[in-house]
């Protein structure tokens, strides 16, 4: 098992016969996160007890003779419990007949509830709320949602873009495990999105009239930890009325679109302050997240002012944007509506 475990490799280990294969694909095909995020099962059941570094010990050089104070890191204790997503889903036994009761067909109908999962994992691990909803998990936004470092240490990764209004969303960048980022599932279970084929019974329609189906019952225990703030940086408050194929020379000056005055985002020089607000590109594995809209303008940008720090390439047959070497994920789950991150 490798340091670092992403969901593919605990399924892999998990999946003897093959049984999960068509989940592995779904939830590769329909989120771009999965195989960047680490995994690591609860040290507390349904919770994961995590020491957060806070703060760094103090060092001193020493003459001969001469001794040192002791110190001590900073830390901090933190739960982060898992929420419990389920779905079932149920195809009607005559329809299978009329398919050739083949497997692969009830497979394929079973996709959107696997795509579905996938999608609510999405939105809750970048923003889901336990003050608001306690049946899920302490998502990324709720963590990272001021400007002011005198009330969180973190605010200092959190990069105001300058946006206001009600059309505002985020860049993140993330570096993924053990020590940093991390998913957790609860103790002594598989990991990731399961699947339990509970076989032929009763259902009914509105008026009470019984037919027979196929139940298949789906279910994914999940967290996230947070045990290094330092190693995620978001770029909050970039407005979709900001963003311009031809960018200003500096984030939010104003440039002439169509006669007038209108100011704009210059998205690499926010990506520039994020990439060098982490203490190090070798501490986990690093990547950026955005919706469809701001990669477009990524790419807009790039072609307009010829920046060479972002690449493309082909990995795996995926057409993979890069900057500074680190991959672009698109993400839609990162709304325009955000709340404006503020002091």
């Amino acid at each position: 098992m490798p340091r670092n475990p992403n969901l593919t490799d605990l399924l892999d280990r998990q999946d003897k016969n093959g049984d999960l294969i068509e989940i592995k694909e779904v939830l590769d095909l329909t989120n771009e996160m999965i195989p960047d995020a680490t995994w690591v099962e609860c040290n507390n059941k349904f919770s994961h007890k995590t020491t957060v570094r806070s703060g760094l010990p103090t060092v001193a050089w020493r003459m001969l003779n001469y001794g040192v104070q002791p110190s001590k890191s900073q830390v901090k204790s933190v739960f982060d419990t898992c929420g419990m997503l389920e779905a079932f889903a149920v195809v009607d036994k005559k329809l299978a007949e009329m398919n050739g009761m083949k497997e692969s067909w009830r497979v394929s109908e079973e996709h959107p509830f696997i795509e579905s999962m996938s999608r609510e994992f999405q939105r809750t691990l970048l923003y889901g709320d336990t003050s608001k909803n306690p049946e899920r998990f302490l998502g990324l936004a709720p963590r990272y949602s001021t400007l002011n470092p005198k009330k969180a240490a973190n605010a200092v990764n959190v990069i105001d873009a300058g946006g206001t209004g009600d059309d505002l969303t985020s860049i993140w960048l993330i570096g993924w495990g053990p020590d940093t980022a991390h998913c957790i599932y609860p103790e002594g279970s598989p990991a990731g999105l399961q699947k339990n084929d509970i076989g032929e019974e009763a259902a009914y329609d509105e008026a009470g009239g019984e037919y027979r189906v196929f139940k298949t019952h789906f279910s994914w225990d999940v967290g996230f930890t947070l045990r290094d703030w330092r190693y995620v940086v978001r770029i909050a408050n970039i407005s979709k009325s900001m963003l311009l194929s031809q960018p200003p020379i500096n984030n939010g000056d104003s440039v002439t679109v169509g006669g007038k005055e209108v100011p704009g985002h210059n998205l690499y020089e926010l990506l520039v302050k994020a990439v060098v607000q982490v203490p190090s590109l070798s501490g986990a594995r690093f990547a950026f997240y955005c919706n469809r809209t701001v990669e477009t303008y990524l790419r807009l940008q790039r072609t307009n002012i010829h920046n060479v720090q972002l690449t493309q390439e082909e990995v795996g047959g995926r057409t993979v944007t890069k900057f500074d070497g680190i991959p672009f994920r698109r993400v839609d789950a990162l709304e325009f509506g955000e709340a404006q991150v503020t002091n």
